[in-house]
């Protein structure tokens, strides 16, 4: 009878401590690039328009003198 619950925890516990056991996490990735993070449609968007805006104007300016 002992021998029975000996091996049933043996069975049991060895694998507990085993899973138990904890694992360092993976290192930190690196840093995103600097710059305006554009990951949208509208975003983009916002910036050509504002683009197509300041070059318009900077053609008027320069045409006019």
């Amino acid at each position: 009878m002992i021998k029975k619950i000996t091996l049933i925890v043996i069975v049991f516990m060895v694998p507990v401590f085993g899973f138990g056991q904890t694992m360092t996490p993976p290192p930190a990735g690196p840093p995103p690039p600097p710059g305006l993070p554009i990951d949208n449609l509208i975003g983009m968007l916002f910036l050509i328009s504002l683009g197509l805006i300041y070059g318009s104007k900077k053609i008027l300016k320069d045409s006019s003198s």
